[in-house]
């Protein structure tokens, strides 16, 4: 948990973060789920113990899809957390997913296209922590970065 931050502001950043990059990309707010919380939560020790970032079994979460992060615990900020996946919006372009990345590299977006997913609806979101690193694991439904589906919104 990001240092000075209870449990009900970090996660109301989080979901408030987001929900400025919807509203730039012109979708709709997210609403919170408790049970989305609960599977990214649930995640986070498995997460933790891999030598790298890599997303739980596709089998583990139907009708899912999770953003992960990770930094230096207690540095990084809700905002600064979320950011990392914004980032990605100035590749992104419209098209047909997965032809949606200016790199040609559908991944180069993947984070940003699921959190502004335009009928995605619902996110929940945990934060691990271990001695040295913060875990950020959002899962969101109905899932987003669909093959074959065409992808148009503001990347500003």
């Amino acid at each position: 948990m990001a240092a000075g931050a209870s449990s009900n502001s970090l996660y109301d950043r989080l979901l408030a973060s987001q929900n400025r990059e919807r509203a730039m990309a012109g979708v709709g707010p997210l609403q919170w789920d408790p049970a989305l919380a609960a599977a990214a939560a649930s995640y986070g020790p498995a997460l933790a113990s891999l030598p790298h970032l890599r997303h739980s079994p596709k089998a583990t979460r139907p009708g899912q899809r999770e953003n992960l992060w990770k930094g230096s615990r207690g540095y990084f900020s809700p905002e600064q957390m979320v950011s990392t996946w914004a980032a990605e919006k100035r590749f992104f372009h419209a098209g047909v997913f997965p032809a949606v990345s200016s790199t040609g590299d559908w991944e180069d977006v993947a984070h940003y296209t699921a959190m502004v997913w335009p009928t995605t609806t619902r996110v929940g979101c945990a934060v691990y922590s271990t001695r040295e690193f913060d875990y950020l694991i959002c899962r969101y439904s109905p899932p987003g970065n669909i093959d074959g589906r065409r992808v148009q919104f503001s990347s500003r």
